[in-house]
């Protein structure tokens, strides 16, 4: 699936225009609701909408143009209310839901012409986050409390239930040859009461029947993230192994479910604390993931907060081949790069903080959907034989500060947040030092590689970048005071305080800004980062962000 993430940004100050910086409109569109539901499809879908209490209009990403309006009244009569709305892009598919005391109503209608599909009062108490679209077989898995419920997207026929899975159906790899599918069970943030029976599962299952091949167990917490909704692991077949990269490497069989190797832990990331308001909190990127070179994998062994270790072992059998010395002390190891016979480690520096936040007014309420790096402490750069697991050396240089590290040509590069720091990464000795000071953009807030031998300064008023090779400066695009959102392709997001927002070209240097606006809600298209769309009272605007 083509993933787009929104950026709800309630905007609190006017416009003002900078010019050719400012993002430019594709079309505008007036879709006479003054509406308090907004979804925004995939380039690629071509569909997206609005929504008031009573009515709803859908449009064409292109050109804005209006497909249909119709009201609630109309499409679904026997709903008195619309609580929520939840599209599945994919299907061409939204839910609706009328929400009440233990007798909610949902109704699926066809995103592209309107028409009511089906209708249900049957489940009760589900949340968007309990219902998964499985593309491959047009359904819907639906989550309940004891059971999992299996039916038809365009009908709403339930095929089967079963009581063998408990939770949300997370990352899932469907076998199109047996129509089986094998998945892991999760609980979403601010719903885990609601599954009293849970435990971690990885099942496959017959997707035609409900029947579980097999189940098995897995060690950590399969989750998505709070706001973007990425999943916070992976899972792949290879040949008979299906391989789960959660909380380190858990290898299991394909067709019996049998575990076969695990260099797995549990590990609570609790190193940054919420501010107030947060309604939903998540901490990511704390633990960097295993590398794999050859027929060797490098884990980070993160079971015990006190002390860490990096774990070679053989992919293949998991036989393990060594344990480093002791790493003490850390709270976060958000970086691991192997490079020839050297195992280097960002001990602290920047993590991925992801939250909702509450802010009440005298006047109103406003949601801020936040994604943004903070720098966890202890700092430090360690790097490790990866012969046998000794100790190479250590520097002291980055105690500290130090905001993360990336490989290019050979070399480490480190950024201490007021220097750029070439290491050889077998000694450990200076290739050379350069201060950040000289792009111009301030301190730096993290540093990103481009191309083959350029280092991208993520700097406190804009971008600079630098020759990694020797350390000279190159270009330089002055913002105002912001801070990192994210990289999308050659795009790089800076978000301000107040919400403005810019998108960095990384090809030209260049960027496109949008400058917040009373009222508003902005959504970033994800693919590629080229549009935003900005949905105002009753009107849509498409933005180029090139």
């Amino acid at each position: 699936m083509k993933k787009i993430i929104s950026f709800v940004f309630v905007i609190l100050f006017a416009l003002v225009v900078f010019g050719q910086k400012e993002m430019s409109a594709v079309w505008t569109t007036d879709l006479g609701i003054k509406f308090v539901h907004t979804g925004t499809g995939t380039e690629e879908s071509n569909y997206s909408y609005v929504a008031s209490e009573k009515e709803m209009a859908v449009f064409s990403n292109k050109d804005g143009s209006i497909y249909w309006t119709k009201s609630f009244k109309e499409i679904a009569p026997n709903l008195k209310k619309i609580d929520e709305l939840v599209p599945f892009w994919e299907s061409n598919i939204v839910f609706l839901f009328d929400r009440k005391a233990g007798k909610d109503q949902i109704a699926c209608i066809d995103l592209t012409n309107g028409e009511l599909l089906w209708t249900t009062n049957k489940y009760q108490k589900v949340t968007a986050d309990m219902i998964v679209y499985i593309k491959e077989d047009h359904g819907f898995a639906i989550s309940l409390k004891n059971e999992l419920v299996y039916i038809k997207a365009h009908t709403g026929e339930e095929l089967w239930t079963t009581n063998k899975f408990i939770g949300v159906v997370g990352k899932y790899i469907y076998n199109p040859d047996d129509h089986s599918m094998v998945m892991v069970n999760f609980i979403p943030s601010g719903i885990v009461a609601f599954f009293t029976m849970f435990k971690n599962q990885i099942v496959r299952i017959n997707v035609s029947t409900g029947e579980v091949i097999w189940e098995n167990t897995f060690i950590g917490r399969a989750d998505r993230k709070v706001i973007s909704r990425d999943f916070v692991y992976d899972m792949e077949r290879d040949g008979d192994k299906l391989i789960l990269r959660l909380a380190g490497l858990q290898v299991f069989d394909y067709n019996t479910g049998a575990s076969l190797w695990s260099a797995a832990f549990d590990f609570t990331p609790d190193v940054v604390k919420a501010p107030k308001g947060v309604v939903k909190w998540g901490v990511y990127g704390t633990v960097a993931d295993p590398v794999v070179v050859g027929d060797d994998i490098y884990v980070l062994d993160m079971s015990n907060k006190k002390s860490q270790y990096v774990k070679k072992y053989d992919y293949h059998t998991g036989k393990l081949l060594w344990t480093s010395p002791e790493i003490k002390g850390a709270k976060a190891i958000p970086g691991m790069t192997v490079v020839d016979d050297a195992v280097a480690l960002q001990i602290g520096g920047l993590v991925e903080v992801q939250y909702r936040q509450k802010v009440v007014t005298q006047y109103y309420t406003i949601f801020y959907n936040i994604i943004k790096y903070s720098n966890v402490k202890p700092n430090g750069v360690q790097a490790f034989s990866a012969t046998d697991g000794s100790l190479k050396w250590e520097s002291e240089k980055f105690k500290k500060g130090i905001t993360n590290g990336i490989a290019i040509g050979g070399n480490h590069i480190v950024c201490s947040g007021k220097s750029l720091y070439s290491i050889n990464i077998e000694t450990g000795a200076d290739n050379y030092e350069v201060p950040v000071s000289k792009g111009g953009v301030g301190n730096a807030q993290m540093i990103l590689p481009y191309g083959d031998n350029t280092i991208v300064v993520i700097g406190e008023k804009g971008l600079s970048t630098f020759n990694a090779s020797d350390g000279s400066f190159q270009k330089k695009s002055v913002f105002k005071s912001s801070s990192p959102s994210g990289q999308i392709g050659d795009i790089v997001l800076m978000k301000t305080d107040k919400d403005d927002f810019a998108a960095f070209d990384l090809s030209t240097m260049t960027y496109t800004e949008y400058n917040a606006r009373k009222g508003a809600i902005t959504w970033l298209e994800r693919e590629d980062a080229k549009y935003v769309y900005v949905y105002e009272k009753d009107e849509v605007t498409k933005l180029s962000t090139k």
